[in-house]
């Protein structure tokens, strides 16, 4: 992470007013995400930035925490100061027991 923390936040620490930002890929978004997610593709994020709200608590997630931290510091270095990342990503969030959903309606999991 360039030599710096994030802020970051642990999957039972997950307000349930924060907005939550999944930016994997497509694959892993329909196998499995937190109702009520935003799904932004970390490779869209600079051409949809103004999908990203500035005025409340964001949390950024991704499979483990790598990807969603790299999008938490390009947040940060552009204006957004409440922006933190889901340490341990979706894989703590399954693990801890937070909800898993699907747009199909079949079994949710994390890829």
């Amino acid at each position: 992470m360039f030599g710096s923390q994030v802020p970051a936040v642990t999957a039972t620490e997950v307000d349930q007013d924060a907005h939550l930002l999944d930016v994997r890929e497509q694959d892993e978004w329909d196998v499995g995400h937190a109702p009520g997610a935003q799904h932004l593709p970390m490779s869209e994020i600079q051409a949809r930035l103004d999908e990203v709200p500035a005025d409340r608590d964001v949390v950024v997630v991704c499979r483990s925490g790598n990807r969603s931290a790299r999008v938490v510091q390009f947040l940060l270095a552009n204006g957004w100061g409440r922006v933190r990342n889901l340490d341990g990503g979706m894989q703590d969030w399954a693990a801890v027991g937070r909800p898993l959903v699907t747009d199909h309606g079949q079994p949710a999991a994390v890829l």
